[in-house]
């Protein structure tokens, strides 16, 4: 029987991406390798490594028909599932470059990808998508569009376009004949070409290659690594390089199953369906189900919400021993022993059903800083949360807590693999083999993020501890300084205020002014509830501004940061029910808040909130 030890030593052993797959050929042939929703069967259904890779195969031969050169940059812009792992290791075994494009992405800032990539092919699901492309921008060096699930129209039948647009069927069908010569790889050679959702200006593609995406997956199993029974759930885009390293290379790399999300809006049901064990995850996911159970568990009786809380402190206290963290005591610790079970069987099993009613092995949080509140909720329940730190320029995984080491007030300790240290302004600055080549045709760009002897600069402040784990103080650019010189990392302000259920998103403003405000998006159903017993209309925008509305949510806020200087306490706040979107460009893809363009967006109700301060 296979260990975790023997798969590990067998994933080392891994030059280039490709293997991942062609590795367990002849050993693990009839493992499940991908699981996904097949909409017109409404039925799950389950590819081995064996089938995957006959499917790779006709892929492979289509790409060789196309006869691109080496190095050749080919893009996809597909959900996740089989025909996105196809493409990738397709394009990977020929040496070409894949180049994720984002869903959620703009067809203008798609086009600019595909230019500035010089992208021969475009592989896309819905020909709606290609057609929007096409109109927002002269795409002069794109050769060839396949579209996957989709019909064509008359505008793009042979001769009626420069571009060779076919669908997927007959790509892969005229292909068949076709023979797939030997390639050669070098780990060195270019894998991936990822741009930066970029929260500022246009985004950046950073050049990954083989050893540097290899090379984390390893490092990251040196702080958590699968088990061989080890199931995934991938619900993040695979244009993510979070979710292209874990969720696809390393799981596979490791002979696990990957089920692959059919959309977000069923996220709960497909987990509940499959069950995983391993799952990657942004917090706003985890504190979206903690504000849903933060919100039922305020409408029970005062003895529900004892015995919840009673779990919490229970398991919270187990966590910490098992993990050589402070505990702290109380006075009821001496029944832990015999009401431990009973706590568990009623409340933790609860949580854990709404993500597939298995003991978890980890789930994993990054892409920003996790809310603590709502890390102790889950952990104590029986939910192993691991924070992890990272950014696209390290592919991606820079720190990650460990297994019977986690502590989730941090990001845990650098992967084996990864130095540390902390330049000027605390920033952290980090080195190893899972660092960028640099920026795709941006000599500058890129000797701007390294420093003189070759460290790259994180933007991040941070704290190393003692024990070599690492503290994240928020981005250097975001720190905001008020007009008094006071100091306020905004990411920490935010989640506290977070933790009440009304405050769907929370920016807090304040640089070159007097003093910090909160930007605030309440939820729809909390705000209809709260008007109510203020007898205001939540209907009528008017009612956002009144004086009732202020006073009671600031009394709130107060509440949530009172563990902060009183400098850092928002003394104003502008309400709106308008949600930050990907869609509405107030987030990037990676859900991280667009501060300037949100600023932008609010700046005549900032402008009047700040006035009566200005004039005194």
């Amino acid at each position: 029987m296979e260990t975790t030890q023997s798969r590990y030593e067998d994933f080392l052993k891994i030059r280039v991406l490709p293997e991942v797959l062609t590795h367990h050929l002849g050993k693990h042939d009839d493992l499940p390798a991908l699981c996904f929703y097949v909409n017109g069967e409404k039925t799950w259904q389950t590819l081995s490594y064996r089938e995957l890779y006959e499917r790779v195969q006709r892929w492979q031969r289509a790409f060789v028909k196309l006869n691109l050169e080496r190095g050749s940059r080919v893009a996809m812009l597909l959900p996740n599932g089989p025909d996105a792992i196809c493409f990738d290791l397709a394009a990977l075994s020929r040496a070409l470059v894949p180049v994720p494009l984002h869903a959620v992405d703009t067809p203008g800032s798609s086009a600019f990808i595909l230019n500035d990539s010089e992208a021969r092919v475009l592989v896309t699901a819905k020909y709606l998508k290609w057609k929007n492309i096409r109109q927002a921008e002269t795409l002069p060096n794109l050769h060839t569009v396949v579209i996957t699930d989709d019909t064509l129209d008359t505008d793009d039948l042979p001769n009626n376009n420069p571009v060779n647009v076919v669908t997927l069927d007959d790509w892969l069908d005229a292909a068949d004949n076709i023979a797939i010569p030997d390639i050669e790889l070098d780990p060195q050679d270019l894998a991936a070409l990822v741009y930066t959702s970029g929260t500022t200006g246009r985004p950046k593609g950073v050049m990954l290659s083989h050893e540097n995406i290899l090379e984390n997956a390893k490092g990251v199993m040196g702080n958590i690594c699968p088990n061989p029974e080890d199931t995934w759930f991938s619900f993040l885009p695979l244009s993510h390089t979070f979710e292209r390293t874990t969720t696809y290379y390393l799981a596979m790399g490791m002979g696990n199953k990957i089920t692959f999300n059919r959309n977000i809006l069923q996220i709960i049901d497909d987990l509940q369906a499959t069950k995983p064990s391993i799952l990657m995850s942004v917090p706003r996911i985890y504190e979206r189900v903690y504000a849903r159970l933060t919100e039922k568990l305020n409408k029970e009786s005062c003895v529900v919400r004892y015995v919840f809380h009673w779990a919490v402190e229970v398991g919270w206290r187990r966590f910490c021993k098992e993990n050589g963290l402070e505990v702290e005591h109380s006075w009821r610790e001496f029944l832990d022993p015999l009401v431990a079970a009973w706590l568990d069987k009623k409340v933790g099993s609860s949580l854990r059903e709404v993500f597939g009613g298995v003991r978890p092995h980890a789930f994993i949080s990054g892409g920003a800083a996790l809310n603590q509140t709502v890390a102790r909720t889950f952990i104590a329940l029986g939910i192993p949360i691991y924070q992890g730190y990272g950014m696209t320029e390290t592919s991606p995984i820079l720190a990650v807590n460990k297994e019977h080491g986690n502590d989730p007030s941090t990001v845990g300790p650098a992967l084996p693999n990864v130095e540390m240290r902390l330049g000027d302004n605390d920033e952290l600055q980090v080195r190893g083999p899972s660092v960028m080549r640099g920026y795709w045709k941006r000599d500058d760009a890129t000797q701007d993020v390294f420093t003189e002897d070759g460290w790259l600069r994180t933007g991040d402040q941070a704290d190393i501890l003692p024990n070599g784990y690492v503290r994240i103080k928020g981005r250097i650019k975001e720190i905001i300084v008020t007009s008094t010189g006071e100091k306020i990392p905004p990411a920490d302000l935010e989640m506290a205020i977070e933790n009440d259920p009304l405050f769907a998103q929370v920016m807090a403003v304040g640089e070159d002014l007097p003093y910090i405000s909160a930007l605030i998006v309440l939820e729809k159903k909390a705000w209809e509830e709260l008007a109510k017993e203020l007898s205001l209309d939540p209907n009528d925008s008017a009612s956002l501004t009144s004086k009732a509305a202020t006073h009671a949510v600031l009394k709130r806020v107060k509440k949530l940061t009172r563990g902060f200087p009183q400098y850092g306490v928002p003394r104003s706040v502008i309400l709106t029910l308008e949600p930050w979107t990907i869609e509405n460009g107030m987030l990037t893809p990676t859900l991280k808040l667009k501060r300037r363009i949100i600023k932008a967006r609010y700046q005549d109700a900032i402008a009047s909130l700040y006035a009566d301060a200005r004039n005194h």
